[in-house]
């Protein structure tokens, strides 16, 4: 006799087969249930049975060996998942799941074990991710897993930590990533058309998702392996495009929940705000109410699931933070968990940072900064305190909650209780004020209680409120920031000058204005357009007219900025209208196109447009150069890129020279060294002398900053960028900053982020809903 991980005792292979061989009749239910521990595998197995049409001699082996297999998987330490219209069940035991998104490529490997360790702390059961396609195959067949790419090293760090995972392969992710995770190349694939019936794209999307769901089999991470993935995900929110693509679209869906179940995980599948899911893929929710929008699973066999329970919100440049309460977010999952749901994951449970160029388009380099842990990785109080405490009160019931009998029934006019009993032995009750601005009283059981406006007091024994979700017992804290060191000496700067090429100096041309995207192949965000042209006498007055589906615009003529202008999140293009000086004979206009981000989301992504649509020179009321069919040169990106002079071994390719004390600054790279602050803190780099471009540290990109774009109430999105401690070396560090515009380096600071915890409470506000 074997003995498995929880040290129920099971048979092997070798004693089934003998028991079997054995029996003269037909093994009844009990006899099934003593030897192997479990009513739900054998219920299981029989409904398979069944479904194939097995006489009763066929069901009885199908149900030993059925049973047999789970039990091998038992004894090897590995975790049998599947699921029924309650909850998913490991190893024949319903759960109920909190889960938490953490992005490996928005963090750090020295982050993770941190961050996992918190997140397991403040109650979650599950470290939901997504996949980077973008990251991991940035050419064709070429894959990079190094670094903060490394989804084997994290997924295994969940494991060491006890925990399970759930792995959003997509591969179309959006997930405010530029241009939804897929790489560029795939724009360029002949005839393809993403994320519908499409056989191009359904070539590279299969194999993308084979070579992932591989690679977590070769390292044994499904939890059919003995590793922690308990769910993966196939498509992502594709029922908000799934119209655009009329009959291809269902026909697309149920060929990508056929190709990720065919792949053979081991584990269920998902399909997010999809409510055509085919079986056996679970259908699950998104958004922040989804005990309210929920419509529930797609079949009585699938659990009612919660994939993604928005924390707060992503920011945009020229946008206010999203704040999202912590009571707020309580009352949801208790209503959630109240209807019957047994899964929900908080997105994000630490957002972290938009290294690089990875944000998608006006989307800050900070990335749910209000999550329960911050961008650093600390605490957010009383966010990550007051849900913490729900986890507890609520695993606490999961007895009654995951195999009571359910009812709900009004007890008052926006009241509602709703019950979970189990027999004699066990009672929960939620009960529901959904009266956002009055007090309600309520009688339940005989007992009168006081709930408080929007909220939901939970009764773990019917009789008594342990836990009210208005009620926040965790005391708030806030964030400090520390000055380290001031960069605002002349002489510890060196700057570099771009050269703004003018038609002469280009050598791709085009009789048109150039799609920017198609372009530059995303290898940089930008994109030069230049002519040159003679005007008449006439022309005494001029003004230079400029249409854009780009993001940004900087405009030059005769290598002078003259203005740079710019559209914004919610409007598709912006035009600008500047008053200029031209010369006699030959004037040459530049104008650099900028993009802030590729986009990430809706139907048709291969298609989109972006840089200029429309450029002409008004000389007057009746007489106008129009330049948009016309001899065009392009250069594709900035030569400070080209040379990479935010590398040590590539400074020398340009002249670094003193810090020009001139007003036009624009298109500047500066460089500096320092030290790294003492201690464990985390670390920042003020920018708010600055106003857009880039940064670099030790040659990593911490991201875009676009100090300039003020929000409604006169504030910049975002001041502050993460400097994690592992980019630095304790002396030495080389910072390179890139400023498109007129910023001052010499008022840029280092700081280091701690907590201080405050005795009045935070103002909410919330997402309109």
């Amino acid at each position: 006799m074997n003995t498995s991980k929880n040290g129920k005792p099971f048979l092997s292979h070798v004693y089934i087969y003998i028991y079997i061989s054995s029996q003269a009749h037909q093994p009844t239910l009990p006899t099934l249930v003593s030897i192997f521990g479990s009513k739900f595998l054998f219920v299981k197995a029989t409904a398979i049975a069944e479904k194939k049409k097995m006489k009763v001699r066929e069901m009885v082996w199908w149900w030993w060996i059925y049973i047999a297999v789970a039990v091998q998987a038992s004894i090897k330490g590995e975790d049998y998942v599947t699921y029924d219209g309650r909850s998913l069940i490991i190893n024949g035991q319903r759960k109920l799941l909190f889960s938490g998104s953490i992005h490996y490529p928005r963090s750090t490997p020295q982050m993770w074990s941190s961050l996992i360790a918190k997140a397991k702390e403040g109650g979650v059961d599950v470290i939901q991710t997504y996949v980077f396609w973008n990251l991991h195959e940035p050419q064709p067949g070429q894959y990079d897993f190094s670094g903060r790419y490394d989804l084997v090293k994290f997924i295994k760090e969940i494991q060491a930590q006890g925990l399970y995972a759930c792995l959003r392969i997509g591969p179309f992710i959006e997930s405010e990533w530029t241009y939804g995770g897929f790489p560029f190349w795939l724009h360029n694939v002949p005839d393809i058309v993403y994320r519908t019936d499409n056989g191009p794209f359904k070539f590279y999307m299969q194999n993308f998702t084979r070579n992932i769901v591989n690679l977590m089999k070769s390292e044994g991470l499904y939890a059919s392996q003995g590793g922690p993935i308990i769910l993966s995900q196939i498509e992502n929110e594709y029922q908000n495009v799934e119209a655009a693509f009329h009959e291809k679209g269902p026909i697309y869906v149920k060929w990508a929940a056929k190709m990720g179940v065919e792949l053979e995980t081991g584990v269920p599948w998902v399909m997010c705000k999809q409510t055509d899911a085919p079986d056996p893929v679970i259908n699950t929710c998104n958004g922040m109410r989804c005990g309210e929008t929920f419509g529930g699973p797609n079949s009585p066999n699938k659990p009612s699931m919660w994939t993604e329970n928005w924390t707060s919100f992503y920011q945009v440049y020229g946008g206010e933070p999203y704040i999202r309460s912590a009571e707020d977010i309580a009352f949801h999952v208790a209503l959630f968990i109240a209807k019957k749901g047994s899964y929900i994951n908080y997105y994000m449970y630490h957002g972290g940072t938009n290294f690089g160029r990875t944000a998608s388009a006006y989307v800050i380099t900070s990335y749910y900064d209000q999550a329960p842990l911050d961008e650093y990785g600390l605490l957010r109080q009383p966010k990550w305190g007051h849900l913490k405490e729900l986890h507890i009160v609520i695993k606490n019931c999961f007895t009654p909650l995951l195999q009571g009998v359910q009812s709900n029934f009004s007890i008052g006019p926006l009241q509602q209780a709703y019950v979970y009993e189990e027999g004699m032995e066990a009672c929960v009750a939620f009960l529901v004020n959904n009266d956002s601005t009055k007090n309600a009283t309520v009688q339940f059981q005989n007992n009168s209680f006081e709930l408080l406006p929007k909220s939901i007091g939970i009764l773990p024994d019917c009789q008594n409120m342990v836990f009210n979700t208005a009620k926040v017992s965790t005391k708030p804290n806030k964030r400090i920031t520390t000055l380290t060191k001031m960069f605002n000496e002349v002489d510890m700067w060196k700057e570099f000058k771009e050269d703004i090429p003018n038609f002469l100096d280009t050598s791709l041309r085009s009789n048109s204005l150039l799609e920017h995207m198609n372009t530059t192949q995303d290898k940089s965000d930008y994109l030069w357009y230049t002519f040159s042209f003679q005007p008449n006498s006439t022309c005494s007055q001029p003004v230079l007219h400029v249409e854009s589906l780009g993001h940004v615009v900087h405009a030059y003529i005769n290598t002078i900025f003259i203005e740079a202008g710019h559209g914004s999140h919610d409007t598709k293009g912006f035009s600008m209208d500047i008053p200029i000086t031209l010369i006699d004979g030959i004037n040459n206009v530049s104008i650099l196109s900028v993009m802030v981000g590729l986009p990430d989301s809706g139907a048709f992504l291969e298609s989109r447009y972006a840089g200029l649509t429309k450029v002409t020179i008004q000389c007057s009321e009746s007489y106008i150069y129009d330049f948009t069919n016309y001899t065009w040169g392009y250069q594709i990106g900035l030569e400070g890129e080209k040379l990479q002079v935010f590398k040590e071994q590539s400074l020398e390719e340009v002249e670094w020279s003193e810090i020009d004390d001139s007003t036009n600054k624009s298109l500047t790279w500066y460089k500096t060294t320092f030290d790294a602050p003492i201690g464990d803190e985390p670390i920042a780099l003020n920018m708010s002398s600055m106003q857009k471009g880039e940064v670099w540290v030790n040659e990593q990109s911490i991201g875009r900053y676009w100090v300039s774009f003020l929000t409604s109430k006169g504030n910049p999105s975002q001041t502050l960028y993460h400097v994690p401690r592992s980019f630095l070396n304790p002396t030495g560090n080389l910072l390179v900053v890139l400023e498109e515009l007129n910023g001052e380096p010499l008022q840029i600071s280092l700081n280091t982020i701690s907590l201080v915890n405050v005795n009045s409470p935070f103002s909410y506000h919330h997402l309109p809903q």
